[in-house]
């Protein structure tokens, strides 16, 4: 999976955390958060680790919007 389908991915969870289906999102946020953990072991490129990075923070702060606590680590 590149970057553009994780920018549509992280979209649709977006759109299903509007359309008030938390239970949807969260399971979409877990695969996009698999995906990108795989993505992380095969990275080489330092802007590709960053890329990365900056989608773990987001889904991150996602995760926080669905379920409504602090920080998880590993989401």
């Amino acid at each position: 999976m590149k970057f553009e389908d994780l920018k549509a991915s992280v979209q649709e969870i977006i759109d299903l955390i509007a359309a008030k289906n938390n239970r949807e999102a969260n399971n979409k946020l877990l695969e996009v958060n698999e995906t990108l953990d795989e993505m992380l072991d095969h990275a080489e490129e330092d802007e590709d680790l960053r890329e990365i990075s900056r989608y773990q923070v987001l889904l991150n702060q996602l995760h926080v919007k669905i379920n409504g606590e602090e920080q998880v680590d590993g989401v």
